[in-house]
């Protein structure tokens, strides 16, 4: 069994990978670099010549129709994960186009189960509680408006009877982030002392482990429904950082204002971006999906793995652990955690 993997240079397509990989899977990635899909799966292991690679780009109908033959499996994983406004058409393309070029690739193909890897921010704003098969959301933030085109693209699949399934994942966080996506990032801003305003509010938060595990479940065929989501709980900020707080043994000060009041600040913020050279840790997206997110059902997911998600502080202790040991984060600002 081949299972063919977008996405795999990044914080979900790397664990995915190497989960797979432990197991004895035959994976088969679609990248665009293979230098940075050897970086991003040798801390966990992986020799790249150990995989079948092709290198190439999701939007390519050529390459991605290639790549899905004699599979009998697709993740797809691929997207540009990222709040920041620069980056907003590279964002819409490889999101949105990405997948319906793997989408309509793998259905031409014949492959018989495709897993489609969406986020819980496709579903927000909502009127009220939030399931995996709530009706897709228009979100005003570029990112999470991609990932809700990309939704419908892949809702449409299943309409029509392909064997697509949905995954929604919660906000990731979890040691080995090859490109310290904006999740890890921002905890390494907070240790580092640069986020002293939060906007109230929350999202929900899981570890990048149990998606890998979800993914390989559902790629080895377990019956399941056609939309899932991912395993983690709703998180506040204020309880975030109180979890920083424990594992660190660090005081973290910060002030807490209201999403909404600081909605206008993320605006302006994202205007001064588009012209910074440096990456500034205010954005409005990480504002806008704090004010709108809501709790994801995830009971039957965990019926499906037969476990729960991994308690927050076990996550939080580990990727304040990894964030010292890749050298983003000093060992007094890794306090407790750096020490373990």
């Amino acid at each position: 069994m081949t299972i063919l993997i977008t996405g795999g240079t990044g914080f979900v397509g790397s664990h995915t990978v190497a989960l797979l990989h432990r197991r004895g899977r035959a994976v088969h990635l679609l990248v665009r670099d293979r230098r940075r899909a050897a970086r991003a799966l040798r801390p966990h292991g992986v020799d790249l010549a150990e995989l079948r690679v092709t290198t190439g780009d999701v939007t390519d109908p050529a390459t991605v129709a290639a790549a899905v033959r004699d599979c009998s499996a697709v993740l797809h994983a691929a997207s540009v994960y990222s709040f920041d406004p620069r980056r907003r058409a590279e964002i819409r393309a490889v999101t949105r186009r990405g997948t319906e070029v793997v989408l309509d690739a793998s259905r031409a193909a014949g492959v018989p189960r495709v897993v489609h890897v969406s986020t819980f921010g496709a579903l927000v704003p909502a009127p009220g509680p939030v399931t995996a098969d709530s009706p897709v959301a228009r979100p005003r933030e570029a990112y999470l408006s991609a990932k809700a085109a990309a939704e419908r693209v892949a809702r449409r699949h299943q309409d029509e009877g392909a064997p697509v399934t949905i995954v929604h994942p919660p906000a990731l966080l979890g040691p080995l982030d090859p490109n310290l996506g904006d999740q890890t990032a921002r905890i390494r801003d907070v240790l580092r002392g640069l986020m002293p305003i939060w906007p109230d509010g929350g999202f929900p938060i899981g570890d990048v482990r149990d998606l890998a595990a979800l993914h390989a479940r559902l790629l080895d065929g377990a019956p399941g429904p056609a939309r899932v989501a991912g395993q983690g709980r709703f998180v506040t900020t204020r309880e975030l950082l109180a979890g920083l707080r424990r594992v660190t043994g660090r005081r973290l000060p910060a002030v807490h204002l209201p999403a909404a009041a600081l909605l206008p600040v993320g605006r302006l913020a994202g205007l001064a971006q588009r012209v910074l050279p440096v990456h500034v840790p205010v954005e409005y997206g990480a504002i806008y999906a704090c004010r709108v997110a809501r709790p994801l059902a995830t009971t039957a997911t965990d019926e499906l793995l037969g476990a729960a998600a991994r308690p927050l502080v076990e996550t939080l202790t580990d990727t304040v652990r990894w964030l010292h040991e890749a050298g983003h984060v000093s060992a007094a600002q890794a306090g407790r955690a750096g020490a373990g």
